[in-house]
């Protein structure tokens, strides 16, 4: 899966700009502040959509992996029925099929016993990944809507703005926290 697109980069940019110009002007000390929460939430943005597309991956990954373990499944089950087959025509025949045949459909029931056991497994694993991506993904999205609310506090010069985004960025921070920790 691809990497999660950070849109709020040029906002991020932009807004720097309008902050340092203002703080030239020796006016409205708070947009400082604002330009400081909004480079630390530019970087919990990337730690978060960095987290978010490393989970895709690993669930693309195991989702193949499952698939390639029920591929290898179904591959036991077709030689254990062309076996079971040929001793039927055998039989028909009036020929005895060969003895160790019962013992490798046994041996391939037993193997695909394992092997759905490991698909299984595999595909749970593959869930997990997608649930803890979804979480990640939340928490960029609230980073970055923080960081174009940021913008804006400075470029209307509205301190109530700068407290919104804040709002959302803890929000994002609940969802980092949610997809490492759990």
């Amino acid at each position: 899966m691809d990497e999660i697109e950070n849109y709020s980069e040029h906002i991020h940019e932009q807004s720097n700009e309008h902050a340092h110009h203002i703080l030239q002007e020796g006016k409205e000390k708070w947009v400082l502040y604002v330009a400081l929460t909004t480079a630390v939430i530019a970087v919990l943005a990337a730690i978060t959509g960095l987290l978010a597309g490393d989970h895709a991956d690993e669930a693309m990954i195991t989702q193949i992996k499952s698939s390639d373990s029920w591929a290898f499944y179904q591959a036991k089950s077709i030689k254990s029925e062309i076996i079971a087959s040929s001793g039927k025509v055998l039989l028909a025949m009036g020929k005895k099929p060969a003895a160790q045949d019962s013992a490798k459909i046994k041996s391939n029931k037993a193997d695909q016993a394992k092997i759905m056991a490991d698909a299984k497994r595999y595909a749970e694993e593959s869930n997990e990944h997608v649930a803890l991506h979804k979480i990640l993904a939340r928490g960029v999205t609230l980073f970055q809507v923080a960081i174009a609310i940021g913008a804006i506090s400075i470029i209307t010069k509205r301190k109530v703005l700068w407290i919104v985004s804040m709002g959302f960025a803890a929000v994002g921070v609940f969802f980092l926290m949610q997809g490492t920790l759990f």
